[in-house]
């Protein structure tokens, strides 16, 4: 009789502390297809899918506060980053966390393998029929006929009840790639007669095509190569675009300093280990080596080329920074010359890859991205009738390049891409210049943007008319995927200036920029187009076209202590 009892006691309380994931709740949902994609039907039942599980990090707010209190001038703690075991303390899933997420996916027959150093993002490799079963879910073929790509999605899935404050999502699911893929090229290879850098420091032939000699003068660059060898720049490469060697020597005196030292490959890139064939040669690497190596000259520059085997389903975004984040040492500075729309990506995938932005700012990493160029239209013009904000530009924990055109005085060019999130709230290192905007403005574009959303761009620099080489042959190009790399140098050659002086790299950039808007040159005339309207027009202070304005070398010095 007692050991009967004692059984019925045991299995009672084994049905109490073991869970059985059977309730499952919806987790993540959307109620739209983003335009240009359609519905193919059912997603093969054996089609097997590389899943991502973010667990919940342990102290985000806590990582949140301590970027803040390293990155804010007016703090005692400014510029006394993070280490890396620092970061992965806040990052880490509790055990409890681990445990149970374990448990289900092992009940299920399903083992994952931990991708991230603080191991908050597992994979696992599943088949449609069993991932629709596992999460509730309808995995659907979705097409984009412009392009032709395809992609298997869900509208909607579902978690069990146990895995609530757990599980942060399950990607990708409701989160749709950038179709494009490369960013728009406003003039390709052609040589434009309507720039026009003024100055009597700037160099005639600059009326016609920028090249660095002509950022040098107009931004106060200095000539002198940088010095400081443990200062690095990262260049973020995507859709198997390699840098020319060749090319790079024949654009203006960039051949005076280094030639690129460092190529890494990441997502299986390394079977098309940087072509150097002159019929190789692309447009968007040899724009964003040839703008920072010409510009930051002698600042060591590590280009970072993303391979088509990501699993991220961001492009390569996410692998990118999983891969700086296990480094220790990665560069000082990131540029990144793509976007895509926010509204292709749910709030809680946006949030997470925003989270690991300001894991890599809190260890003195400044991440930089192209803004867009759509103007409010988003990552390229489109159709829409509400602004539409791009991704990761509105991430308040980087900074985000938007584009001015080569005039006198500078002019906000068309193209670039600024407006406010529909996900993020507005930081309060901007609140201030952003509030003063949105008086400033009036009704103007009222009920097409979300007001107490991140805004952005949080800088600018010339988008317009750009000189490169791409195999060897000389022409211009456009678009805020020049801004990002030449504003990401500039950065640099600061960072090269502290380094030299004992002191700190500048590391997340924007509360910095925003205490110091007297370092800037003010862009005043011009505004964004799209969604059939002017967008929004560039004014005295920040604006959503320009940003804080383009850099001045020398006050950026002075503002950094130097």
């Amino acid at each position: 009789m007692f050991s009967s009892s004692l059984l019925m006691l045991s299995l009672l309380l084994l049905a109490h502390t073991t869970p059985i994931f059977r309730d499952l709740v919806v987790h993540e949902t959307r109620s739209d297809i983003p335009a240009g994609f359609v519905s193919s039907g059912p997603a093969p039942a054996d089609r097997v899918l590389n899943l991502r599980i973010a667990l919940a990090q342990s102290d985000p707010a806590g990582l949140e506060k301590a970027l803040l209190d390293v990155s804010t001038p007016t703090s005692a703690l400014y510029g006394q980053h993070l280490s890396q075991e620092e970061v992965e303390a806040f990052v880490k899933p509790s055990p409890g966390t681990i445990s149970i997420v374990n448990e289900w996916l092992s009940s299920n027959g399903l083992s994952a393998t931990p991708i991230s150093p603080a191991g908050d993002w597992l994979t696992i490799s599943i088949p449609v029929s069993k991932a629709n079963a596992l999460l509730n879910a309808k995995f659907t073929t979705f097409t984009h006929p412009e392009t032709g790509t395809s992609s298997e999605l869900t509208m909607a899935y579902s978690i069990p009840t146990e895995l609530k404050g757990h599980v942060e999502l399950v990607h990708p699911t409701i989160s749709f790639p950038n179709p494009f893929g490369l960013p728009m090229i406003s003039a390709p290879l052609k040589v434009a007669p309507d720039a026009n850098v003024s100055s009597d420091a700037v160099p005639a032939s600059c009326a016609t095509a920028v090249t660095p000699a002509c950022l040098r003068a107009l931004y106060g660059i200095p000539t002198a190569l940088a010095s400081q060898d443990s200062n690095k720049l990262g260049v973020a490469g995507h859709d198997f675009q390699f840098a020319n060697q060749a090319d790079l020597k024949v654009l203006d005196d960039a051949s005076t300093g280094p030639q690129l030292g460092h190529d890494v490959h990441i997502d299986d890139a390394r079977w098309r280990s940087n072509p150097q064939g002159a019929n190789q040669a692309c447009d968007e690497a040899n724009l964003d080596i040839q703008y920072t190596i010409g510009v930051a000259s002698g600042v060591p520059t590590t280009f970072i080329s993303v391979g088509l085997n990501n699993t991220d389903h961001l492009g390569g975004f996410l692998d990118i920074i999983t891969f700086l984040q296990k480094q220790a040492s990665p560069p000082q500075v990131l540029t990144t010359s793509y976007a895509q729309n926010e509204d292709t990506v749910s709030q809680t995938l946006a949030n997470s890859l925003c989270n690991a932005y300001m894991q890599l700012g809190a260890r003195g990493v400044s991440i930089l991205f192209a803004s867009g160029d759509g103007g409010v239209s988003g990552s390229q013009y489109a159709r829409c009738t509400n602004f539409v904000p791009t991704f990761p530009s509105v991430c308040p924990f980087m900074t985000s390049v938007g584009a001015t055109t080569a005039s006198n005085p500078e002019t906000a060019a068309t193209f670039s891409s600024g407006g406010f999130s529909n996900v993020f709230t507005a930081p309060s290192y901007q609140y201030s210049a952003v509030s003063a905007y949105l008086t400033s403005i009036g009704t103007l574009n009222s009920g097409k943007f979300n007001k107490a959303g991140h805004a952005f761009p949080d800088v600018s620099a010339q988008g317009q008319n750009i000189e490169i080489v791409v195999g060897g042959k000389t022409g211009v190009v456009s678009g805020t995927r020049c801004s990002s790399p030449i504003f990401a140098s500039i950065v640099s050659l600061l960072n090269d200036r502290l380094v030299a002086a004992g002191k700190p790299v500048l590391g997340f950039l924007n509360p910095f920029l925003y205490a110091n808007p007297w370092a800037f040159n003010d862009v005043t005339t011009g505004s964004n187009l799209g969604c059939n309207t002017t967008g929004f027009p560039a004014k005295e202070g920040w604006d959503p076209v320009t940003g804080l304005g383009t850099p001045n070398f020398a006050k950026l010095l002075e503002a950094a202590g130097l």
